[in-house]
């Protein structure tokens, strides 16, 4: 959820073959629905599956020959620490039932329980233990199963986010938050992100299982069902770095949402739900917002280690790529949001555009042209128009912008159902010409919120634009119609019901902000326009989506210009020219690292001169591996192949590492700060002969991978 317009800085396609090895899972002919009744009924007492989900991180697995162990300088915050991890989840209850259904079939969820699955859209569940990988589900009648092609630009996306789930967020689960507000969490020491919150945690109790705890139980198998049977037909999963690994300073819980996050591709490919993997969280904020993981100032691509994070981002990037390229998971996982919201102001246009280009044919290197997730970008807040034209013959590369009317400035108490043609003037046009002008363009973000009313929306102790709390704000009235939807009217619902229908059609391909908001400790949802589930279960989000189909033309009476006619180029679609990107913009954004940063009037600015002088990692360190899920039964030793984690054995370049005696600065807090001697950046390391660049590819740029 962000901040449109306002700046809180300081300072699917099929399964394919794997490169040079066999396609370790085929999926096997689609049989009869009433076959797989019938196997069902037979197997009902005897089928057992016991699902493990161990968290261990293979380090060195892939790694090159010429690694480094990969720790740091330990105080200074650089070290490596917490990069391999430990432990396992307990094993998923056993699963006893049948494998396939409609509406009014018994589901019986990872935990044990049943329900009765109230789609009714012509949705088809289905999860067979012998083919624990098979894409046979399907949300709806009118959305492809997940063993069909989607067609981008013919199929809509009609999506959610989990927010607040594998990034907590204080305005969505405040009851997490709200606990450390005082005593040794007084402010400024209080929770207000993920950063101070694990902190606190520790102080009072141990993080990592409170973090488990609030994992295990804010989003469970029951959303999945709920929202394929809501006529949805994706979701968008805020994911954090330190999934992965973290630094020794950093007090991250490392790990451990990655079980989760592999439960949500098992939930998701069970009810034929398509996944947007969305990295929420760069190393060192790429926009100072507290869902970046810290509060404060933006320190990728930007500040004296705004390089070196970058790198490690790509390591990341990297690893996440090569996990859901896989065949297990290519189906489920069919988009990759590789940076939330970088605040485009701070960082700089071409500064981002070229960690763009170093990401898509990092990525491309690693799937192949034409194979693997959609890449989808930020537009960076600058708008789409920016985007016109940019980086034509890549492959698959989506365009995403995140529209909202509650952080405009002054804000507004007028009733709802005066922004209802809002979207359809604004928003509409700008998606259509980006589709266009660009190729496939989406809404990753929107709610129905016409002002920043609600506990914590705009952070913790931020209060809010209506009541003029929020700095520099001047209030134009109250909260309090705003905050009590339970005593909302007819009138004020069908408003607000106005609003999300105008956008759905507006927006065409989107994903809601967000699918659920946790109580308060009031008992009490306190920020009512951001929950789908909420406005879903009390009429002002609409039952059905395809509602929304029309509804500027008609309803709203406000025709949209030029609406997009449903044909992308071939290139856009991983088709015909896909790879051959223009030789003027390789040279334009090919720069890489970045040579130069965005001059920003309240921060030094760093020239040219500074900049090849930055501190930057090396190549040398242990790839991180993320591993499978374990399916077994009882009656077999034997496991379904769940993949070693990495797709593309030809990738075999080491991680970005901290080079072994550089004095690296903080990596959150470094704007503005000396830029450190010994041998650590650009110059000097090239100055006495060693390659600076790719990762694992020397000197230069990461190459584009080879067109069709």
């Amino acid at each position: 959820m962000r901040q449109l317009g306002t700046s809180t800085n300081y300072a699917y396609e099929q399964p394919y073959t794997q490169r040079g090895k066999p396609l370790p899972y085929t999926p096997q002919r689609r049989r009869s629905r009433a076959f797989w009744w019938i196997i069902a009924l037979i197997g009902l007492a005897i089928i057992v599956l016991a699902v493990v989900l161990p968290v261990y991180f293979t380090i060195g697995r892939h790694s090159s020959s010429n690694s480094s162990s990969g720790t740091g300088t330990g105080s200074n915050g650089s070290g490596a620490g917490g990069g391999s991890g430990g432990g396992s989840a307990q094993p998923a209850p056993a699963f006893n039932g049948p494998i396939s259904g409609g509406q009014g079939s018994i589901l019986t969820f990872s935990d044990g329980s049943t329900q009765v699955y109230g789609n009714p859209f012509g949705g088809m569940w289905y999860f067979d233990p012998g083919e624990p990988f098979a894409d046979y589900a399907q949300a709806q009648s009118w959305t492809p199963p997940l063993n069909e092609s989607w067609r981008y630009g013919v199929d809509l996306i009609r999506g959610v986010n989990l927010g607040g789930w594998l990034v907590p967020e204080p305005f969505i689960v405040p009851s997490l938050f709200e606990q450390y507000q005082s005593g040794s969490c007084a402010p400024p020491y209080n929770a207000q992100d993920e950063w101070t919150l694990t902190n606190c945690m520790n102080q009072n109790g141990n993080a990592t299982q409170l973090m488990e705890e609030h994992y295990q139980t804010f989003i469970t198998e029951a959303d999945f069902a709920a929202i394929a049977s809501a006529g949805l037909n994706w979701v968008r999963i805020p994911v954090p770095f330190w999934m992965i690994s973290t630094y020794s300073n950093e007090p991250f819980v490392p790990h451990v949402s990655w079980t989760y996050f592999l439960l949500a591709i098992q939930w998701a490919r069970k009810y034929g739900l398509r996944i947007n993997m969305d990295l929420h969280t760069l190393p060192g904020s790429q926009n100072g917002w507290n869902h970046s993981g810290k509060l404060g100032p933006i320190n990728f691509l930007f500040g004296v280690m705004g390089i070196a994070n970058a790198q490690r981002a790509l390591s990341y990037i990297r690893t996440l790529t090569e996990f859901v390229a896989q065949p297990q998971y290519a189906g489920v996982v069919q988009m990759f949001s590789i940076a939330n919201e970088p605040w485009m102001p701070v960082i700089g246009q071409h500064q981002l555009q070229n960690f763009y280009l170093e990401a898509h044919n990092m990525i491309r290197n690693i799937t192949g042209l034409g194979q693997g997730p959609f890449i989808n970008i930020h537009d960076g807040f600058s708008g789409m128009q920016l985007w016109a034209g940019w980086l034509t013959g890549s492959d698959r590369i989506a365009l995403d912008t995140h529209p909202y009317f509650a952080f405009n400035a002054p804000a507004s108490i007028a009733p709802p159902s005066s922004f209802v043609q809002a979207p359809c003037s604004g928003w509409g046009p700008e998606l259509n010409a980006s589709m266009v002008q660009f190729g496939f363009s989406m809404a990753g973000e929107w709610s129905v919120a016409p002002n920043d009313c609600g506990l914590w929306v705009n952070g913790v102790g931020l209060g809010n634009r209506v009541e003029g709390t929020y700095p520099g704000s001047t209030a134009v009235g109250n909260c309090t119609t705003s905050d009590a939807w339970e005593e909302w009217d007819a009138d004020y619902k069908a408003g607000l019901m106005g609003i999300a229908l105008s956008s759905m059609d507006a927006l065409q391909n989107w994903f809601f902000w967000t699918w659920k908001i946790g109580n308060s400790t009031a008992g009490r949802v306190e920020a009512p326009f951001w929950s789908y589930s909420l406005g879903l279960a009390n009429g002002w989000i609409p039952p059905d989506p395809r509602q929304a189909v029309g509804y500027c033309a008609g309803t709203a009476g406000v025709p949209m210009n030029e609406p997009f006619d449903g044909v992308l180029s071939a290139w856009q679609t991983g088709g015909q020219g896909a790879g051959t990107i223009a030789v003027d913009q390789l040279a334009s954004y090919g720069q890489w690292p970045i040579e130069s940063m965005n001059s920003v009037s309240t921060s030094p600015y760093l020239a040219p001169s500074d900049v090849v002088r930055l501190p930057q990692y090396t190549p040398t360190g242990a790839i991180l591996t993320l591993p499978g899920p374990t399916f077994t039964t009882p009656s077999s030793t034997q496991t379904a192949d769940a993949g070693d984690g990495w797709v593309d054995e030809q990738d075999q370049g080491g991680y970005w590492t901290p080079i072994g005696g550089c004095g690296y600065p903080d990596q959150w807090v470094a704007v503005g700060v000396a830029i450190p001697t010994g041998g650590c950046g650009a110059l000097e390391r090239r100055a006495g002969g060693e390659e600076v660049g790719g990762e694992g590819r020397g000197a230069r740029p990461t190459e584009a991978p080879l067109g069709r």
